[in-house]
């Protein structure tokens, strides 16, 4: 429509400028008459597709917003029963700590916390949307920069440093459990070692290692 407009006045600019019928000065009020007519209607089409373009960023906004907030809530729900297995495992490590070089480990104790001591437990986050949107250079149309900024914060900076020391806390697991694959030994044919590897200095130094991991 504003194209179709600007055609107009300027067919008209030309058939007035070109008139005999006009004086010359008529022929100026003429010109600068249908030169802001020309001028409002552009603007106008401007105003009009910016406004269309930011209703449809906005929208775009809108349901990435959405589907970050169920994104977050599975990040939370993992997040939730990890926290119940780094407590236990926190706890059995504590306990092998605080076993005196002359007492025996209890084997109730050891059964409470088997399922959690050679475990591997981490975030495994729900990033891919956060990134797409990224990618499409989308990020900047969050209007407000504060929510932008502790977005990008939290996938560029807390995610990954969460998942870095969840990624010592495991590598130092898995030392352990290559260390009993290596050792454990058969002592009977129904026993074997298993309790004598957990009062090594290798259990002992690595759950030390997790304490301190646990206070950061």
């Amino acid at each position: 429509m504003a194209e179709q407009e600007v055609i107009k006045h300027t067919k008209k600019i030309y058939k007035v400028w070109n008139s005999k019928e006009h004086s010359f000065w008529a022929k100026v009020k003429e010109f600068v008459l249908e030169i802001l007519i020309i001028v409002f209607a552009v603007s106008l089409s401007i105003w009009l597709h910016g406004r269309s373009e930011h209703a449809h960023q906005q929208k775009d906004v809108k349901d990435f917003l959405l589907g970050l907030q169920a994104d977050l809530k599975n990040d939370l729900n993992e997040m939730n029963a990890d926290k119940h297995r780094f407590i236990l495992s926190g706890k059995a490590y504590r306990y092998l700590r605080s076993v005196k070089l002359n007492e025996a480990i209890n084997g109730d104790s050891i059964k409470v916390y088997q399922d959690v001591l050679f475990n591997s437990t981490g975030l495994i986050p729900n990033n891919g949307r956060f990134e797409g949107f990224k990618s499409a250079g989308k990020i900047g149309t969050i209007e407000n920069k504060e929510l932008q900024n502790e977005i990008t914060d939290l996938y560029q900076e807390n995610i990954l440093f969460l998942i870095a020391l969840t990624d010592y806390y495991n590598a130092e697991k898995q030392k352990l459990k290559d260390y009993f694959n290596k050792n454990l030994k058969r002592t009977t044919d129904t026993t074997n070692n298993f309790m004598v590897l957990l009062k090594s200095e290798e259990v002992y130094n690595v759950g030390t290692g997790l304490e301190i991991l646990r206070i950061l």
